[in-house]
């Protein structure tokens, strides 16, 4: 979850303002006003020609109080950071929704000196002195992890700067795709996958508390591309995996691996003989890493995503498909094709009942595990969706304490420069009759959706692309153009909307209501909210359908 600190928006957002006068600072909801409360962005000395040369993605982190540790300490050397980093990430308060990652083309954030100069030193101190030099050093709080170019930037998320605090550089390829698991056991909780095909785990905290450009303590796989040379797509943690994650490449396969294991273990795998049918793979030997590979499409994955619980995985494709897994037992459980083109994003909602995609087909696709198929279309994109998000922490007005989801919020982004905000309610959706008189045309009603649809599909079936008239539509409840740059990315968070644009660009939105509550006492507020509600990543539900 990403908190706030305080005065923000007098220096970040004015200057916002002054950038961008055709833009509104709030936008309304049912609710009340959103407003805007700060920004993020890469500093001005970042060299623009290396915008747009890779898909950059953020990641927001929360570390945990430091736990003993259960391996020998790192050596001095690996503790020596300046005060500058020490006293900002000493600063932090609050949490994020675990790891949860955004899509955009461009940059964001540079190489900046973290030799405790004043800009940073004096977010936790008053002076940049090295006397809060300690090896004691916890690195607990919130941090944005983002990649430009060929390094990993990491920013202090609840400071005024908009500078990061560290930078990490990658000699021979650039990373595209990180993942953080706030859970991890031994210390390892960033992904890091490269365009060169590599995969790094390593320690945040470790990051934070070394003063140099590289990556200290850290495992690779795939190393030179050894068992997949193509770039990596995305990278994610498997929900109660005890280390295992998976990295989807832009040759159609996936693969899984245990951090556990060496990294350097052999491994190889049969060739895909069928190009176009999903396939998995199993390693020859125990001690080989990866153990399994999947074969999930031909053409690019472009996004995956685990359901809360684990059980299942969405895949979403250059070859228009939405596939969705059961991970354990390793097969196709249903999915289907966009109205056109491909899709570029796919997101749970935390019940694990509705999948949401968007793509190029300007459309946001709300799929049912029930029904297994596109259950609703949302139109108001003038342009490609490139991100989409339900929102974990908004309330039903109707669900009157029962804890039962009434009604979904969710949000998408494009790059038509808007955020839409939308409202999805199942029994009061216009749903168009499947079955129609000869040469009639098909009558609508409202209810409960599975009335009025064929049976679901059948398990292990790949839907093709529906006709409009069969799917019903439903409009969005805000549009609002939030950034002068196409967008691509999106978060909610306990206290706010997090909204990206591929130029690096970051607008925080504060809820109705949060930034009078934060204003007299910032951090307490925070502390509260965080007790309120658990994290995102901390919500571990089983899944309410069968199969």
């Amino acid at each position: 979850m990403m908190n706030s600190a305080n005065g923000m928006m007098s220096a970040s957002s004015s200057s916002a303002t002054t950038q961008s006068p055709a833009l509104k600072t709030y936008f309304k909801t049912p609710e009340g006003r959103y407003k805007l409360h700060y920004e993020k962005t890469h500093p001005s000395g970042l060299l623009h020609y290396a915008h747009g040369k890779t898909v950059t993605q953020v990641t927001l982190a929360h570390l945990k109080d430091k736990q003993a540790p259960s391996t020998p300490p790192a050596p001095p050397s690996s503790f020596s950071a300046t005060s500058g980093v020490r006293s900002a990430a000493a600063r932090l308060l609050g949490g994020s929704n675990g790891s949860r990652a955004l899509s955009f083309v461009g940059g964001n954030g540079g190489s900046k000196s973290i030799s405790g100069n004043g800009r940073v030193g004096s977010l936790g101190s008053s002076s940049s002195s090295n006397s809060m030099a300690t090896t004691n050093f916890d690195g607990k709080g919130t941090y944005l992890v983002f990649n430009v170019g060929d390094a990993i930037f990491i920013s202090d998320l609840n400071s005024q700067d908009k500078d990061p605090i560290k930078s990490i550089h990658f000699s021979n390829s650039n990373p595209v795709c990180h993942a953080f698991d706030q859970d991890a056991r031994d210390g390892h909780d960033l992904l890091i996958g490269l365009n060169s095909g590599d995969v790094y785990s390593v320690s945040l905290r470790q990051q934070l508390q070394d003063v140099g450009k590289k990556l200290v303590g850290a495992q690779h796989y795939n190393k030179d591309g050894s068992v997949n040379n193509s770039r990596c797509t995305s990278v994610a943690w498997v929900p109660g995996g005890d280390g295992s994650f998976v990295v989807a490449h832009a040759d159609g396969n996936l693969y899984v691996y245990e951090k556990s294991k060496d990294g350097a273990g052999d491994s190889s795998f049969p060739v895909v003989r069928d190009q176009m049918q999903f396939s998995v793979a199993h390693a020859r030997y125990s001690k080989s890493n990866p153990v399994a590979r999947w074969h999930i499409c031909q053409g690019s994955i472009n996004s995956i995503a685990f359901s809360t619980d684990g059980a299942y995985l969405a895949t979403v494709g250059r070859d228009g498909y939405l596939r969705i897994f059961d991970y354990s037992k390793e097969h196709l459980v249903c999915g289907g094709k966009s109205y056109y083109g491909a899709l570029l994003c796919c997101a749970w909602s935390m019940d694990g009942k509705y999948i949401l995609t968007g793509g190029e087909d300007d459309l946001v696709q709300v799929w049912s595990m029930e029904d297994r198929k596109v259950v609703a279309w949302g139109e108001g994109h003038n342009s490609w969706v490139s991100g989409v998000a339900f929102d974990s922490y908004w309330s039903s007005p109707n669900s009157e304490g029962t804890g039962e989801t009434i009604m979904y919020r969710f949000g998408s982004v494009g790059q038509d420069t808007q955020l839409l905000l939308w409202d999805l309610e199942m029994d009061e959706i216009v749903v168009p009759l499947r079955r129609c008189p000869p040469g009639g045309s098909p009558t609508y009603s409202t209810g409960s959706q599975s009335s009025h649809w064929d049976n679901a599909s059948p398990v292990g079936t790949l839907q093709p692309a529906p006709s409009m008239r069969d799917v019903p539509k439903i409009s969005s409840l805000v549009a609002h153009r939030v950034h002068n740059e196409p967008l691509s990315g999106l978060i909610f968070t306990q206290e706010s909307v997090l909204t990206v644009s591929r130029e690096g660009h970051i607008k925080i939105w504060m809820r109705p209501g949060v930034g009078e509550s934060q204003s007299n006492n910032p951090e307490t507020a925070l502390s509260t909210s965080m007790k309120e509600k658990p994290l995102f990543a901390n919500k571990i539900v089983s899944s309410s359908y069968k199969l």
